[in-house]
């Protein structure tokens, strides 16, 4: 976690706020070391930015990681919704591969 580039970024979606890869690259920023601040970060997105979609692959991913097991399976659905919506192909091979993992993990419950 880089702390010039993470202010920089606050920088960024302060000056830019409406502009979804602001927000999404600062959350990025902190997904490694605070887990819990990325979260804030893709749950903003999620709320105002519902159709950006990179944010479902990351957000779905660090959800299953805090073993908020609904919460990832509901994202990795909507995040494959969207995808099918915006005709986005590989996105939405992405998004499936890693529900499809998550659903194997979770058989190991």
């Amino acid at each position: 976690m880089n702390n010039e580039r993470i202010q920089q970024l606050i920088r960024f979606v302060q000056e830019e706020p409406d502009e979804p890869f602001n927000i999404y690259a600062l959350a990025m920023e902190y997904i490694a070391g605070q887990p819990q601040q990325a979260r804030l970060y893709f749950d903003q997105l999620l709320t105002e930015h519902p159709d950006y979609l990179p944010t479902y692959y990351h957000a779905a991913a660090l959800y299953a990681e805090l073993e908020e097991r609904e919460r990832a399976a509901e994202l990795y659905e909507k995040g494959i919704a969207l995808a099918k919506v915006q005709n986005k192909q590989k996105a939405l091979l992405e998004l499936q591969r890693a529900q499809q993992a998550f659903e194997e993990d979770e058989d190991d419950w």
